[in-house]
């Protein structure tokens, strides 16, 4: 993992001197950036709703910080954070360059901005699916450097494997930061913090967009200009492998013509283009 990183704005452009942004001014852009759309006096419900969301999103963090990061304790949000040693070992992200997760790691990043001890990679995890898309791969190559992860690749034969090879590999993760929303397969009844049910290696589930509609989702990566992975511009609005995951038909709009995934609206049509 190469230390040259770039930080991403608005359609994958860099900003940034010598095109280079270390993690800790990475962390107090996003956090600025985030700041300032939670100080926004918006008009529309939505993005009051985004706003409120990504409240309760850094609250999350901050919870999961204070449990996993021996020791460093953080005021509540929007209070000034004060620097306290501490360190990132036991937590890690899973990351596959979906929409979601791109969202929760810029939380978690604009969450860091004042942890004293940052290292210089955030641990990280990428199950990758059966049959991946090049565009996938290639955004979550992109983006990983971008945003400074360590990012562990597993095939999945099995989520449960995966993780399970995972740990054994990083024994000292404790946690895993997941981008899963209510609406997704199993979702329905999960918390911001779950054990992992019995029979999968033993680590806690951190969901802090779980109850995030989809809407929600793109009005904060468009109202912030993340870049995002092209496929959602060609109609897919859920990422699996080249085998099960199509273009959503709700977004059709001519022979092969598709309008672009933030066009969707409801949030029990997000997974029609996926096979399962």
């Amino acid at each position: 993992m190469t230390e040259a990183a770039q930080e991403p704005l608005a359609n994958g452009v860099a900003d940034s001197v010598n095109g280079y942004t270390p993690l800790r001014a990475l962390c107090i852009s996003l956090r600025s950036r985030i700041e300032a759309f939670l100080q926004e006096d918006l008009e529309t419900e939505k993005l009051r709703n985004v706003q409120a969301q990504t409240r309760i999103a850094l609250n999350v963090i901050l919870e999961a910080l204070n449990r996993y990061s021996y020791g460093a304790l953080f005021p509540p949000l929007l209070v000034e954070l004060i620097p306290i040693p501490g360190s990132l070992t036991a937590l890690s992200l899973s990351y596959n360059g979906g929409k979601d997760c791109l969202v929760l790691l810029i939380i978690y990043l604009a969450a860091l901005s004042d942890y004293k001890d940052l290292p210089s990679h955030l641990e990280s995890i990428y199950i990758v699916p059966p049959h991946p898309f090049h565009e996938v791969n290639t955004f979550v190559a992109s983006s990983s450097i971008s945003y400074h992860l360590s990012l562990t690749h597993f095939s999945r034969e099995s989520m449960k494997t995966a993780f399970a090879d995972y740990l054994k590999v990083k024994p000292e993760v404790k946690a895993i930061f997941v981008g899963t929303r209510r609406t997704d397969p199993h979702g329905g009844k999960l918390t911001h913090f779950d054990p992992t049910d019995g029979g999968w290696p033993p680590f806690m589930r951190i969901h802090p967009v779980i109850d995030w509609h989809y809407t929600e989702i793109w009005e904060l990566i468009r109202h912030l200009e993340i870049p995002y992975c092209e496929l959602y511009d060609t109609g897919y609005t859920s990422l699996g492998g080249t085998t099960d995951t199509n273009p959503n038909p709700a977004l059709r709009i001519g022979e092969g013509k598709y309008k672009p995934a933030y066009e969707l609206v409801e949030d029990d049509e997000e997974r029609l283009g996926r096979d399962r």
